[in-house]
């Protein structure tokens, strides 16, 4: 695993600084501790920071094809390397590493930018063809690597974070209100947009050229047509199933390092785990955390899979300093991040860390196969097709806005009165929140007016899927929005702040089309949510305690914080003049929801955790991004 950055001028003569391409890799060590490599020729400057993982000895990058003519600084791992080594020797090319990203340029000199094509892992790169003058920036499929670029005075620059093209071109750091907009709906800014307007995100699955002073972007990969395939029988099904994840956790098992894997307790780690456990020579290593608060402690669901498996379990149970943590994790963070499910990514990738280099990672199941509640909530539950468009109109229009807050039933009725599609989007905003408590600032709000407004990008997402059924159509949108904006940002900031690498099987691209192309009768509907994939846990032997309890993950008392430990924080930062002169926020609005929540009258916790990390992202990340220090070790031992 590592970071990556670099800048490439239009001619070869443009004048690249050695030293600020040493400054951008820098910004990122905790990416790659291991390994800093250089290459400044002719107008292109690329560097890389490196976690060994693979060829620990002669991995050292940037990577160049026999002539020297081409050149590639890479972040990720190519699971099919050996095989596609193999063949690119077979036609004559020559390696002198044992690493797998040599592979990627040998490919190149012979497929070009279709070279993508043959990779399977996760992966984000540049490539600099010298003789083209070209420069070619590729994401993987499901967007588990970041990639960002900028435009600069004629010049291209790239990074696996965004500190490190800022370090570059601080001019770069204008903030992109759209985007921020978006981040208050979903928690999350979606790709393409970052929180600087001059700053994009290369999407999962998509290329991008450099060359002759212009930049084409193409995509290269989707999902296949939903719900094509329904295997004869349920044993034919678990069969495949059994074959196509076993493959994958197979594949993620190659390293030079030592390896383990994340382990909550849930059903879609704990059959990772069990998978592990078959083709291991020796005990998994795996890890878990949990908190002295019962009703969040998930360690004994992970200490009985890790019994059931024989594991070498390694356990923390937490009473974190969560100020410290907030604080910490907003400095690092380019952008504002809202999920809150980030602190117990983060304490258990530094307790693996201890250990370990590489972890494998239960993440993806759910929208792979259909795992999380809102599907069943806003699919099923909700379900009114018998009610008449007028009538939901005229509820939403004439009565909702006359009924007094708090009255009963009163959001659930204005959820049911929509159409499912507009239905599961608000679901998933903030939209509720802000029509409740208005809590940000009708001036800032106005900047969609007559534009685009947050929510636009998955109404086209959800008419656009590769699906008929809902199910299948709410797969798609959260694969291309929440999985890469939310769930992976997560687990690489988080993961990588450790400097731990973390693999996801269940998000090996084959399996992914395995299981779009799965009817969705295996997935969700009357015997259950991800019914294919607890089967296999129960075939496997997970514990039935693990597999048939209300989903968590790594579960936290954030509730509790929040009226406790964080209460001050909030508050202080929330209320705060500074705060409110920004103009993100409606003062009234934000008293409103704070009384409420602290009177317990609502318990609105996740709103105001995306309100409070967004002002320490204002406050410990863009107020101090040119002053900044060493970068912090982590705050879990």
């Amino acid at each position: 695993m590592c970071g990556i950055a670099g800048i490439v001028g239009v001619r070869d003569d443009t004048g690249i600084d050695r030293d600020v391409i040493h400054r951008m890799c820098q910004t990122m060590v905790h990416r790659g501790p291991d390994d800093e490599g250089l290459f400044i020729k002719q107008g292109t400057g690329l560097g890389m920071r490196r976690l060994s993982i693979i060829d620990l000895a002669g991995g050292h990058q940037p990577v160049f094809n026999e002539e020297r003519t081409v050149w590639v600084v890479f972040n990720g791992e190519i699971y099919n390397f050996l095989d596609l080594r193999r063949d690119l020797e077979r036609k004559g090319h020559r390696f002198y590493t044992h690493s797998d990203t040599e592979v990627i340029v040998h490919l190149y000199e012979d497929l070009g930018r279709d070279c993508v094509h043959k990779l399977r892992g996760m992966f984000a790169f540049a490539l600099f063809d010298e003789r083209n003058r070209r420069l070619l920036l590729a994401r993987d499929r499901l967007g588990k690597k970041p990639l960002h670029y900028a435009r600069s005075g004629g010049r291209l620059l790239f990074a696996s974070e965004i500190k490190a093209i800022l370090e570059a071109d601080p001019d770069l750091s204008a903030t992109d209100s759209q985007a921020l907009l978006q981040y208050f709906y979903l928690g999350y800014v979606p790709d393409p947009a970052t929180a600087f307007s001059e700053i994009r995100k290369l999407p999962p699955g998509h290329l991008l050229e450099f060359e002759a002073d212009k930049i084409s972007i193409r995509q290269y990969w989707d999902l296949p047509e939903y719900g094509t395939y329904s295997p004869e029988s349920e044993e034919a099904c678990l069969e495949e199933l059994y074959d196509q994840l076993s493959e994958a956790v197979r594949m993620r098992l190659m390293s030079d390092v030592p390896l383990g894997a994340l382990l909550s307790g849930g059903s879609d780690s704990s059959t990772i785990v069990a998978l592990m456990a078959r083709v291991s020579p020796r005990p998994v290593k795996t890890f878990s955390i949990g908190f002295k608060n019962a009703d969040f402690n998930e360690a004994p669901y992970a200490r009985m899979v890790a019994e059931k498996f024989a594991t070498e379990h390694h356990e923390l149970i937490l009473e974190p300093n969560v100020i410290d943590t907030v604080q910490f994790l907003s400095s690092i963070l380019e952008e504002p991040f809202g999920d809150s499910s980030m602190l117990p990514t983060y304490y258990v990738s530094c307790l693996a860390r201890a250990h370990v280099r590489v972890v494998l990672s239960g993440d993806g199941g759910d929208e792979a196969l259909g795992g999380y509640e809102r599907y069943r909530i806003h699919l099923q539950e909700r379900s009114c097709g018998w009610l008449p468009e007028w009538a939901g109109q005229w509820y939403r229009s004439q009565v909702y806005p006359r009924l007094p807050f708090g009255f009963p039933g009163r959001n659930l009725a204005y959820s049911i009165s929509l159409p499912w599609p507009e239905r599961y989007i608000e679901g998933v905003s903030l939209a509720p929140s802000q029509r409740n408590f208005n809590l940000l600032s009708p001036d800032f709000i106005s900047i969609f007016k007559g534009g685009a407004e947050p929510l636009q990008s998955f109404r086209r997402y959800l008419r656009d899927a590769p699906a008929s059924d809902p199910l299948s159509r709410v797969l798609y949108l959260d694969t291309k929005t929440y999985l890469p904006g939310d769930i992976l940002t997560k687990l690489d900031r988080m993961s990588m702040a450790a400097s731990l690498e973390a693999r996801v099987p269940m998000l090996d691209h084959v399996f992914m089309e395995w299981a779009a192309s799965l009817s969705p009768q295996w997935k969700m509907g009357t015997k259950g949510q991800k019914y294919i994939l607890t089967k296999l846990a129960q075939r496997l032997g997970v514990p039935r305690e693990a597999m048939h309890r209300p989903k968590q993950g790594f579960a936290l008392p954030l509730l509790h914080w929040m009226r406790h430990e964080l209460k001050e924080l909030v508050l202080s930062l929330l209320l705060d003049t500074r705060t409110i002169e920004r103009g993100y926020f409606n003062e009234a609005g934000v008293r409103k929801l704070l009384n409420e929540f602290f009177q317990c009258r609502t318990n609105d916790y996740l709103e105001i955790w995306r309100l409070m990390m967004f002002e320490l992202w204002q406050r410990n990340f863009l107020e101090s991004m040119r002053n900044s220090g060493p970068r912090p070790t982590c705050l879990v031992t």
